[in-house]
């Protein structure tokens, strides 16, 4: 798994490089981004030769350094990456950043673009950790889920004593497997995902499809293998790449995807139906192209399988989650299908509003949940929807054991 470690600004960024060593012991990739006020303490150089990974240190290439997209975008591709962030040491200053939304260098604009689990270890002047203010951003923190490791106390660089100094290696890296333990909820769990649009074949060269991307589905199974799942990607044709740990079956058609899914959903404990099948295929698509006339032309239809109903009608006590993307009555639309799908769980969004719908990075859904909870989300990232996604099936999860 792979740690970011973000080094701040203090006399304890010394003590970071040791627990490098440590989280490399404990079996992580651990790549450090530093603050400007870092590099005051320890040179860049020390961590990239202790994790064997380049030391990111700025926002945007330095000064005289080649700019281009790769270093613009470059905290988008670290935070879909790390598995977790940790900040040692975590100073008054970056914590009052992480918890105002602050993002004004690499670290902090690393945070807000990361769904990864956090743990701060904070080292300051016992003043500055005693003030109002910081412990007021402590406790934004905590009730967003950031682990906030408690200093020790002792004698401090600046001469006092009390509670301030940086937690030992024991308790940060006990601290580091506890977040990730609970972000790893879906251990021993195998998901079915389905993705991505189906094509329909009219001839050799035409076909009927729709919109989808595929993103929304891939985010959804890319955060259940990181979040400890055996993953079963079932994939209608996408320009995605398959995410790291997933298994993916290819398919075309609606038919290959439910013998695809109705196989693999054997064996799985949950299934989340993201894929737009297509509702209707040709009766008889042609072994030839064909050729284009000037007459009208009649294209007879009939209906594809509906995968959801027909895998959630034998589900037992496995978990379903279906997707509606409607354009009015979202609600109304939702609940229906949610009983007529015998489903437990539908993600259901207005496609024509602004941020959702196809091919987008972005969506805006509301969940609907069996027990009669709706969850409307405002507009989040599809990685951010998908972990919401499955907090809600770990939710339902627990309150179906227990009645």
């Amino acid at each position: 798994m792979r740690i970011t470690l973000g080094v701040t600004g203090g006399v304890a960024a010394y003590k970071a490089a040791e627990l490098v060593r440590r989280l490399q012991q404990e079996g992580f990739t651990v790549q450090v981004v530093m603050t400007r006020s870092a590099r005051e303490f320890v040179t860049p150089l020390t961590f990239a030769a202790l994790s064997g990974q380049k030391v990111i240190t700025d926002l945007f290439a330095e000064s005289g350094g080649e700019a281009n997209l790769e270093s613009a975008i470059e905290h988008i591709a670290v935070a879909q990456r790390t598995d977790l962030l940790l900040v040692a040491p975590a100073t008054a200053d970056v914590i009052a950043k992480f918890a105002r939304g602050i993002a004004d260098d690499f670290l902090t604009t690393l945070h807000l673009a990361s769904t990864a689990p956090v743990v701060l270890a904070p080292a300051m002047n016992v003043n500055m950790w005693n003030h109002p203010a910081t412990q007021e951003n402590l406790e934004m923190l905590r009730v967003r889920g950031v682990h906030i490791v408690q200093p020790d106390e002792g004698y401090l660089a600046c001469g006092m004593t009390g509670p301030g100094r940086l937690a030992g290696q024991e308790a940060i890296v006990a601290a580091v497997h506890e977040a990730l333990k609970m972000q790893r909820d879906f251990e021993g769990e195998t998901v079915l995902v389905t993705a991505g649009p189906t094509y329909e074949d009219i001839d050799p060269v035409r076909y009927i499809t729709n919109r989808s991307s595929g993103k929304m589905g891939y985010a959804v199974a890319e955060a259940a293998v990181r979040r400890g799942a055996r993953v079963v990607l079932v994939s209608g044709p996408t320009s995605l790449d398959v995410p790291p740990g997933v298994e993916c079956v290819k398919v075309r058609t609606a038919i290959e995807m439910q013998q695809a899914a109705k196989q693999h959903f054997a064996n799985a404990s949950v299934g989340i139906f993201a894929a737009a099948v297509a509702d209707y295929r040709p009766s008889e698509p042609l072994e030839q192209k064909m050729k284009r006339t000037k007459e009208p032309l009649t294209l007879r239809l009939e209906p594809n399988p509906d995968i959801l109903a027909g895998i959630a009608a034998g589900k037992g006590s496995r978990l379903v989650v279906g997707f509606a993307a409607e354009t009015d009555h979202v609600a109304e639309n939702a609940r229906k299908k949610l009983s007529v799908k015998n489903a437990d769980l539908i993600v259901a969004n207005d496609v024509t509003a602004e941020g959702a719908g196809f091919d987008l990075d972005t969506n805006v859904v509301t969940l609907f949940a069996r027990d009669g909870r709706d969850l409307p989300l405002p507009k989040m990232t599809k990685r951010e929807v998908a972990e919401r996604i499955l907090d809600e099936v770990a939710r339902l999860r627990t309150t179906l054991r227990a009645a």
